[in-house]
């Protein structure tokens, strides 16, 4: 059986991967009344009375709705709300299983993004954060602005920011490991749709200030003219990169690049152009299924350090090390929002997590499974939300940290 069978056989046999859980007894009449009808009115009037009860009276506290309108689903595009489901669905299971927070699959069948927006405005009284997925870009950045702006909890695009911070934490390890600064590196970023875009914008908030952008007509530099207009997202990237203007392709760019970040398309890294780059180059290809180099293959051309989105090989680049303890950092505080110096310390937690002497050319990112990443991430957040002013509760962060270890033994035995 491959793996493509096994996938199917195992949805088919659990129909889905997720259910839902009875966390207290419901074994006689006693235990109904409580749970539910008389008893029950009690919590209602209290939310009533006092709103932010809802936090601690039901499961809205540790609940995330994970809304998608399935127009750019991993690999497949635009297939549509439905066909969507799966994978928001192991979203959840991820979201648990990394961190226990509750994750609900939203899939609205709705193209128009005016009644997107209203849709999971809507659904804010149900949760505590709302985590956008799958939404092809342009569009996506208008959606989340608005929700963002609209909503008083925590919204998060996780195709550009978990891809940006696992991204730009990977660069960070892998240029401590070869000893280059990352405010000299030259660095190059293939791709600049939402993920692109989001690890671009990303690295410059961290200090980059030798970057480029490409996309499929070369370099973005302020004014260009070239084939299609550039969004408004690429257009500020444009005007706050590549400051020498600098014109060309990925193959004629490369050319003494310390590092190569991809987010664009399979292949697109060929022996040639890795060859190409500077001596102890880095080279992550994070496009799936098929990156735009194999691991195996950027180091056969020369890379010092290479990594991917794949599971199956070294230093994988994955929003798995990111999404559920940037939540669970953001939720455990009532966080309003999730903005940059929030992102930047799940950065440094993930980056800081492999110290120096433990850098290796085939490890410079956290595996998916490392116990010590969800706790740290959520640490990490909560800390710089209450030191932003965007949480709406107090906490040691380091109860964070402990509380998240705690939640997560039970997945580790």
């Amino acid at each position: 059986m491959d793996l493509q069978e096994e996938s199917l056989k195992l949805h088919l046999d659990n129909q889905g991967k997720m259910g839902i859980c009875c966390k207290v007894p419901l074994k006689d009449g006693h235990d109904l009344a409580v749970a539910y009808t008389p008893g029950v009115a009690e919590p209602c009037k209290e939310i009533q009375k006092h709103p932010e009860m809802a936090y601690e009276y039901t499961a809205r506290g540790n609940m995330v709705g994970i809304c998608t309108d399935g127009t750019r689903v991993l690999g497949l595009g635009n297939i549509g709300a439905e066909a969507a489901f799966p994978v928001m669905e192991g979203k959840a299971v991820l979201f648990k299983r990394f961190a226990d927070v509750d994750a609900i699959p939203v899939c609205i069948s709705e193209p128009d993004p005016d009644k997107f927006v209203a849709i999971v405005k809507a659904l804010e009284p149900t949760f505590a954060a709302i985590n956008l997925e799958d939404i092809a870009s342009p569009k996506c950045y208008d959606i989340e602005d608005r929700l963002k702006a609209e909503m008083h909890i925590p919204v998060f695009h996780d195709d550009q920011h978990g891809t940006a911070i696992a991204a730009v934490s990977a660069v960070i390890g892998a240029l401590r490991f070869v000893k280059k600064d990352i405010k000299t590196a030259r660095i190059l970023m293939n791709g600049c749709g939402a993920a692109g875009s989001a690890i671009g914008r990303l690295l410059l908030t961290v200090g980059a200030e030798n970057l480029i952008m490409l996309d499929s007509r070369g370099a973005l530099y302020e004014g260009r003219n070239v084939g299609r207009p550039l969004d408004r997202v690429q257009e500020a990237l444009a005007k706050a990169t590549n400051k020498e203007k600098l014109k060309g392709s990925l193959k004629e760019l490369a050319v003494g690049a310390d590092v190569l970040i991809g987010a664009s398309v399979a292949g697109a890294f060929t022996e040639e152009i890795i060859r190409s780059m500077a001596p102890d180059a880095v080279v992550f290809g994070l496009a799936n299924p098929v990156p735009e180099a194999m691991y195996e293959d950027a180091k056969a051309a020369g890379a010092r350090v290479a990594g991917t989105g794949r599971s199956d090989a070294p230093n994988q680049v994955n929003n798995v090390n990111v999404f559920p303890g940037v939540f669970r950092g953001a939720i455990d505080v009532r966080a309003t929002e999730i903005n940059d110096a929030m992102k930047v310390a799940a950065v440094y937690a993930i980056a800081n997590l492999i110290e120096d002497k433990d850098l290796r050319e085939d490890y410079v990112v956290p595996g998916a499974f490392d116990r010590r990443v969800g706790p740290a991430v959520a640490a990490a957040v909560a800390r710089a939300a209450m030191e932003t002013g965007v949480a709406r509760k107090t906490v040691d962060p380091e109860e964070v940290r402990a509380n998240t270890e705690a939640r997560l033994a039970q997945y580790c035995k």
